[in-house]
């Protein structure tokens, strides 16, 4: 099989041949693994999933040696976390919309790379992904503790707020599907490790319906739907199903059992992650991250539904010997 037949498969819950997975790196670990195994471990990674994404708008730039602007205008200080920083500007700083200009999602640059960018994932499930795709990309302009008081002092406006990024989204994911693309990709946490960040009920009123658009314009261009949502959110399951969901990444096993969600939504969800960033990877010994992926692949890789994979980006503090050993016995 190929890879992006491992994918589909286990998206339709039939046993693939092997367990398809996917590893990727932040900075740090990244150089990590270049310090200690030079650059032998690359080519023992074969990805099953291949992101492409559209074309960034004119305001994404780099503004200062370690400050990275969006194509939204939001600023990230990046001398922390090279990846993606944190929030060091307020787009948003009152309740109007004056000066907000969101970018222009039918600009005929935004896809012009597209085409080049699928051919470089020929074998593999290609996913677009939209990056902060709704919550995220709401916090970010108007402050975390903003709009979380807003959704109880202001509903009006964050019904606006939310549907003038949600219509960007809609209208990228309506040009996307066009491109022959497998899924369309939603990152957005809405969860720590206690729960639903807002609660489920203030994720119904606010996220649901707008989440729901996003999933219709890719379900009716026939593609598969996938989210990266963060926390302990399992709670939303049931309703994420219902919604059309097709595979819920990162699956983080310090806030739901992996083989417990198997045996739980399984048999109408695919999963995506599992394999421990915060305890195994950092603190764990080779065999036994040996021995946890074996167990993954062999309980939750049961009759397709899963995608094997670290529960986020490899973080910096992973031992690089843990590392090799998960490259390893994916590979096995």
């Amino acid at each position: 099989m190929t890879n992006r037949e491992r994918v589909i498969a286990s998206l339709e819950h039939r046993q693939p041949d092997r367990c398809p997975y996917v590893i990727e790196f932040t900075q740090k670990a990244r150089a990590a693994m270049d310090a200690a195994y030079g650059g032998r471990y690359l080519p023992l990674i074969d990805n099953a999933i291949h992101k492409v994404t559209a074309t960034l708008g004119p305001k994404a730039m780099w503004i200062a040696g370690t400050v990275y602007q969006d194509e939204w205008g939001v600023q990230w200080e990046r001398s922390l976390d090279p990846d993606i920083g944190n929030v060091c500007n307020r787009m948003l700083p009152m309740r109007s919309f004056t000066f907000f200009q969101p970018p222009n999602p039918y600009a005929p640059e935004k896809f012009a790379t597209l085409e080049q960018q699928i051919a470089a994932g020929e074998g593999k499930f290609i996913r677009l992904s939209i990056a902060f795709t709704l919550f995220e990309r709401a916090w970010s302009l108007r402050g975390m503790e903003n709009i979380m008081l807003d959704m109880v002092e202001a509903p009006e406006f964050v019904d606006e707020l939310l549907d003038r990024i949600c219509d960007v989204n809609v209208a990228l994911i309506e040009q996307a599907v066009k491109f022959p693309i497998d899924a369309v990709h939603l990152p957005d946490d809405w969860g720590d490790q206690r729960g639903v960040m807002m609660g489920p009920r203030l994720w119904e009123r606010f996220i649901q319906p707008r989440v729901q658009r996003m999933f219709d314009a890719a379900k009716a261009g026939g593609k598969y739907v996938s989210i990266h949502c963060c926390g302990k959110v399992q709670e939303l399951f049931p309703r994420l199903i219902e919604m059309g969901l097709d595979l819920f990444n990162p699956f983080q096993p310090e806030v739901m059992d992996p083989v417990e969600m198997k045996r739980e939504f399984g048999d109408r969800l695919s999963f995506w992650g599992g394999v421990s960033t915060q305890r195994l990877l950092p603190f764990g010994t080779p065999d036994e991250v040996k021995a946890e992926v074996r167990r993954l692949k062999r309980e939750v890789g049961k009759d397709g539904g899963y995608i094997i994979s670290p529960a986020h980006q490899i973080p910096g503090d992973a031992r690089p010997e843990n590392v090799m050993a998960m490259i390893e016995a994916v590979n096995e």
